[in-house]
Parts: structure tokens; sequence; C-alpha cells
């Protein structure tokens, strides 16, 4: 398939410059033809430092461009469904970063939006196109660790700068939107359930206000996940896949690196000294390079996106359910 998928970029988000645009732009099937900023100077300065085609001073004209095929919207959270609402009515399918929205309410919007204007909607959990997280669900589907039980997820970094948008309430900062929902999505995709109910306890940071360190058990029909994150540990992530007749663990699940293979680690013997575990290691691939190009395949084959909407709208409900179980000290349920 020769043909790419045209996306144009909503701001120069500091995850689209450093990781998703020079991702994208070795994709088999996507470039990036066009880049948008509130400041047009900041956008020709992208788009002359990464050899993006066109600069735009502003979204609605990167919007009404014709060479666009798709929008990729790395914009601050609470701008995710607005602008994905304002590329879906000018026909541009849309892969919006995670999360795709602040509450429930708001990203069930987008289900009428979808069906009105007939575009691909994604969020963009890299993890659901990476190679070895569908090696894990693989082996899950085949038994290779019996029936799965128990789910066990960290998530780390430090960042305490309180001028940087992730420490920003208004923003939408704090662990749990930014890096909590890929422990709520790594166990869901896992159990391949909803869970009913969830209890919390939440850290947060008496300057700004942001939840800084969060964990979680989840209750699943047929088992449980656990959980932390936290913007004020040290970088660390792992997740632990544990069956009735094995485990698996993901090395490095959520960033992995484009510059190395990464591995995950199979147990089927259950000796702690670790002699039984079985080592499969996946080649050198951005996992941005393979979400834009899940993405067009999905637009160009007219074919489920790597997280519809509906899945997000799940996810979502998890986070607002771990926030009310932060504030309550109770088991809370969680309500889509």
């Amino acid at each position: 398939m020769s043909k790419k998928l045209r996306f144009g970029v909503l701001s120069t988000a500091n995850i689209g410059l450093k990781k998703v645009i020079p991702a994208m732009q070795q994709g088999e099937l996507t470039c990036v033809a066009a880049i948008a900023s509130r400041d047009l100077g900041k956008a020709r300065e992208a788009a002359a430092a990464l050899g993006i085609p066109t600069a735009y001073g502003s979204y609605e004209e990167l919007l009404a461009d014709p060479n666009i095929d798709a929008i990729y919207n790395p914009l601050p959270n609470p701008l995710h469904v607005p602008l994905t609402v304002k590329a879906a009515e000018a026909g541009k399918h849309v892969l919006c970063e995670k999360p795709l929205s602040m509450t429930v309410a708001e990203a069930k919007t987008l289900l009428g939006v979808r069906e009105r204007t007939g575009v691909k909607i994604c969020e963009a959990f890299m993890i659901r196109s990476a190679q070895q997280w569908l090696r894990v669900r693989q082996l899950l589907d085949e038994g290779r660790i019996g029936e799965l039980r128990a789910v066990n997820a960290h998530f780390s970094y430090f960042n305490v700068n309180p001028d940087n948008i992730r420490n920003s309430v208004e923003t939408g900062g704090g662990g749990v939107y930014d890096i909590g929902c890929y422990c709520i999505q790594a166990s869901r995709f896992a159990f391949k359930q909803e869970p009913r109910r969830v209890v919390s306890l939440v850290d947060r940071d008496a300057q700004m206000g942001t939840d800084r360190l969060a964990s979680a058990i989840l209750d699943f029909p047929s088992g449980q996940a656990i959980f932390t994150c936290s913007t004020q540990l040290i970088p660390y992530q792992r997740v632990h896949f544990l069956g009735t007749r094995g485990r698996i663990e993901l090395e490095i699940p959520f960033n992995a690196p484009y510059d190395r293979p990464t591995r995950l680690f199979v147990d089927a013997t259950g000796d702690l000294s670790f002699n039984g575990i079985v080592t499969e290691t996946f080649p050198t691939a951005d996992q941005y390079t393979l979400q834009g190009d899940a993405f067009a395949r999905a637009v160009f084959e007219n074919t489920e996106v790597p997280v519809p909407l509906e899945d997000s709208i799940a996810n979502m409900a998890v986070i607002e359910a771990i926030f009310r179980s932060g504030n309550s000290g109770q088991w809370e349920p969680v309500l889509r």
C-alpha cells in the first residue's frame, strides 16, 4: 500500500515534536503534512526543524486544509474533546492523545460526533499497537499462564516543576490522568473485562494540588488488578500478569525504547530462583510509528481503530471511580 495518511498536528507540544511526529515521519502509511500553533513563529520553527511542509498560525487554518486527511491532537487535556469535535466536523480523522477527555460525560459526546461525521476517532494509547503488548494478548488467549487472576502494575517518574503542564490541576495534570490511565488500560486489556468497583488512596501535592501518588485495586469479575502511579517517585515501570499456571512480566511496558529491542518474560514453573523463565525479545521498533500505521490502516481499510471510543469511555469511567474513592475512602462502583 503506497498511499499515506496525511496528518496535520495541532500544537507544538513536546510529545509531538520529540516523539510522535518523528515516528510518524518514518511510518509506512503515515506522513506529517502540516503543523499548527496559535503562535505562527512556533509553528514555523517546528516545521523547519522537523521538515514539515506547511505551518499555520491557527488551528482553524489547519483544519480547513483540504490536503490534510487526519489530525493528531496532543493539546492540553481540556482541549482534547473540543478540538477533536472541530476536526471531525471538518471531515478529518482524529488520533487524540490520552486521556481522551476529562470526564465520562465529555467522552460520550464524541459518540454522536463520530456517528454524524463518519470519521475515525482513536485515543492514542500507543501500547495497543506495540509488538510486546500484542504478544501478551496472544499468550493470554493461548492460556500460556492458565487463567489470568491478577495484574500488578507500576508507573512513575519525578517531576516537581510547578510550571510543567503535568503539574497543573487546571489542565488535567497529575499522575492518574497522565500515567495511571496506562495501568488501567493494561488491566482492562488483559482481562478483556470491565472492573465492577475500585478502591484507591490518592495523595495530593500540598502546593500544586495534583495527585502525586495514587494506588488502586480494581475488582474484575475474574480477578483483581492493583497499581501504583506517581509523579514524584524514581522513574520506573513494570507490569506483571499472574495466572493459575504461570506469569508474564513486561520489562519496559509503557515507554518501550525505540533504539533497542524490548523483552518480556514468561514463567510457567514458579521456580523462585528464576531458572524457569523464558525470555522473548522483540526487534527494535518505535511504538509511535506502529500506532500511526495501525490508525492509518483502520482508515484505509475502514476497520476498527486500535482504541475505539467505547474503550476510551470505559477507561475514563475507572479514572472517575478512582478519584471518587480517593475522596470517599470507600469502594466506588465503575459507572459507564
